[in-house]
């Protein structure tokens, strides 16, 4: 498993948001990154943690990190586990006074919870080598930037189904 963080949000030739994951490690313009397709509500979702918005009443990822809390649990983890026919999949494992407790995901929803709990999100090795993207060395942001943007007009997210 490898640590990732957000690196941002995108918007596909088809309006279709995609989040962008990238390893810890890697540095800018240079490594991997994996965008991940997911919808709009799940996309605003993201941009509210990622700008610390409260809103005034809970959003259900908000809601599920106070069930969580309520019941003197934490989120310990969040890993995008496996890539199977272009679908990701995503696991987030509670530490609860009852033991540990791994439940399925989306990851557009693990990735969400995490930015509410400070949770760091991690990666299968498998599923970056499948569906990560190799960015050229040296290269500046700006650089960067406009290479995923070319890259996403052409892509579609049937390129990444197993």
């Amino acid at each position: 498993m490898i640590p990732v963080l957000i690196a941002g949000l995108a918007v596909d030739t088809r309006s279709q948001p995609v989040v962008i994951l990238k390893p810890l490690d890697d540095e800018v313009g240079r490594g991997r990154i994996l965008p991940i397709w997911i919808g709009g509500l799940e996309a605003a979702a993201i941009v509210a943690g990622l700008n610390e918005v409260s809103p005034p009443r809970p959003l259900t990822l908000d809601l599920m990190r106070d069930v969580i809390q309520s019941l003197d649990a934490e989120v310990e983890r969040i890993e995008v586990t496996r890539l199977e026919e272009g679908t990701f999949f995503a696991e987030i494992t509670l530490d609860t006074p009852g033991g540990e407790r791994v439940l399925d995901a989306r990851p557009s929803d693990a990735i969400g919870l995490s930015l509410r709990t400070g949770t760091t999100i991690w990666v299968a090795e498998e599923v970056l080598d499948r569906a990560g993207i190799v960015m050229e060395q040296d290269v500046d942001e700006e650089a960067e930037v406009a290479a995923f943007s070319e890259f996403l007009e052409h892509v579609d997210p049937e390129d990444f189904q197993g």
